[in-house]
């Protein structure tokens, strides 16, 4: 989901731990066939709230009360457990939608950017929320505009509701494939009518949608699994890329709108997005992690006397580098889990103790040692380098970076907040200058094919056909940003 009039990026560095990790900019939940829908939707939201922390929302839909939204800022559990909240979003089906503004504040997003988006049809109403992002946006606002289109929100999403308003398709099911077809990027959306629920995932699955069943008649889907169990749904199975799904009355039909594609999976989910207790691909995200560790100690040994993550993200692939070196396990860093954004006025001192705030050192652990330090991703550097000055201040002989993904070259398009390409480190700086400029030891990333090893795929990345989205890593974008190429971004040569 973006914001106009182009992709935004953090002009500054974040100085707080959070600010130097790519963001997952929405997550997605819809439930039919239950009573009080959208309490069940608020469970779900609440197990996906760490693919968007900024705001969330609900629509449901009633037959005597017809549809119903709320929307609000703030996290699920601030807002969606509240009674006089829910009460006003009666009956058996609802959809919703966390959202993630990639601006980096509240201030900056207004409440009419909140998904879900309704609109009003002929045929009767319909509610959208989107996951991903529309690289032909700009495009497809400009048109519609000059034809008389009004826009409520600054997102690429509600391009989808001007389309199907335009659209001759007499159901609304059409109407969404109708609109689908003219956009391009990634998308999975959860739509809703009065009586159906409505699953679609873009040709080449770049991001997730999978679908659960509660009881005989009630059906979830949801961007990942772990949602599911929170409401005590079985996963039944991934919405199939190019797949879309109408849900109603107890009963699926499945259809196939678009030209069929390689999938191109979001390989990010695996090593960060996702949560470690989902399945992607039938496969565990937390065994993918951990086998990423095991890889990235095949790859890049290091004599050392403790193996440390950076919490959380780092711990699945830390314990693996650690089965496979032999080197001890141990929490050299701990998180404080209830320290959210910087609580005291943040005059430079305090911004300056950011990462202490989140993140404190074990000294009697980590003092004397060489220390191995694993984390998911280096994205500016920023973070990596407080972190390592507060294991050398804890006494650290020696501080090895480890990181459980390639180097991070590249923006990506289809749903992430990555910064511009000159602000990422691995853009400007050899694996060596990086090294330096962090001032470690060490610093190795796992390669490309051993993060695809660690996917399943055993021979590692086929360069003629590679199966996951990898352009953060790889500069192969599988669909041309027209957007971004008309403001002037330049694509990776052809090798």
């Amino acid at each position: 989901m973006r914001r106009f009039p182009a992709h935004p990026f953090s002009p500054v560095d974040d100085p707080e731990f959070d600010g130097d990790k790519l963001k997952e900019e929405c997550g997605i939940f819809g439930v039919v066939g239950v009573n009080d829908a959208a309490n069940f939707v608020a469970l779900g939201l609440h197990a996906l709230q760490h693919r968007g922390q900024e705001a969330g929302g609900i629509v449901a839909h009633d037959p005597q009360a017809g549809f119903n939204s709320a929307r609000r800022f703030g996290y699920v559990r601030d807002n969606f457990t509240k009674a006089e909240v829910m009460k006003d979003l009666p009956g058996p089906l609802a959809i919703g939608h966390v959202r993630y503004s990639t601006a980096g504040s509240k201030g900056a997003t207004a409440i009419r950017d909140v998904q879900p988006f309704f609109g009003e049809f002929s045929m009767g109403g319909a509610a959208i929320a989107h996951n991903g992002n529309l690289t032909n946006a700009a495009a497809l606002r400009r048109e519609l505009v000059e034809r008389g289109s009004i826009f409520q929100s600054s997102s690429d999403s509600e391009c989808i509701i001007h389309l199907m308003a335009r659209s001759i398709q007499k159901t609304i099911a059409e109407r969404i494939k109708d609109a689908l077809r003219r956009v391009e990027g990634a998308f999975s959306i959860v739509a809703m009518t009065r009586t159906k629920l409505i699953g679609v995932r873009d040709p080449l699955g770049v991001r997730p949608l999978v679908l659960g069943r509660l009881g005989d008649n009630a059906w979830a889907l949801s961007s990942e699994t772990c949602a599911l169990d929170i409401i005590g749904a079985e996963f039944v199975r991934e919405i199939e890329p190019g797949e879309m799904v109408v849900i109603e009355d107890g009963k699926i039909i499945s259809t196939r709108p678009f030209a069929p594609a390689a999938s191109r999976f979001c390989l990010f989910e695996h090593v960060y997005f996702s949560r470690p207790d989902s399945i992607i691909g039938g496969q565990s995200v937390y065994e993918t992690r951990r086998q990423i560790g095991v890889e990235l100690a095949r790859e890049a040994p290091v004599e050392a006397d403790l193996v440390c993550p950076v919490p959380d993200s780092g711990t699945p692939a830390a314990i693996g580098y650690s089965f496979e070196s032999g080197i001890p396990y141990g929490m050299g860093i701990i998180r404080n889990q209830y320290m959210g954004r910087t609580f005291i006025e943040p005059t430079e001192q305090i911004r300056n103790m950011g990462v202490r705030l989140k993140l404190n050192v074990n000294r009697a652990l980590i003092k004397g040692k060489r220390v191995i330090l694993v984390d998911d991703s280096v994205v500016r550097g920023t973070t990596s380098r407080k972190i390592k000055d507060m294991i050398l201040d804890a006494g650290a002989a020696e501080v090895h970076f480890r990181i459980a993904s390639p180097p991070t070259a590249w923006p990506c398009f289809y749903g992430v907040d990555t910064p511009e390409r000159a602000k990422l480190l691995a853009a400007t700086m050899t694996e060596d200058e990086m090294r330096d400029w962090i001032g470690v030891n060490s610093l190795k990333f796992i390669s490309l094919d051993g993060l695809y090893r660690a996917a399943g795929e055993a021979a590692g990345r086929d360069p003629k056909a590679p199966k996951f989205c990898d352009a953060c890593f790889s500069g192969d974008y599988p669909v041309a940003p027209s957007d971004k190429i008309e403001e002037g971004f330049q694509m990776k040569a052809a090798e």
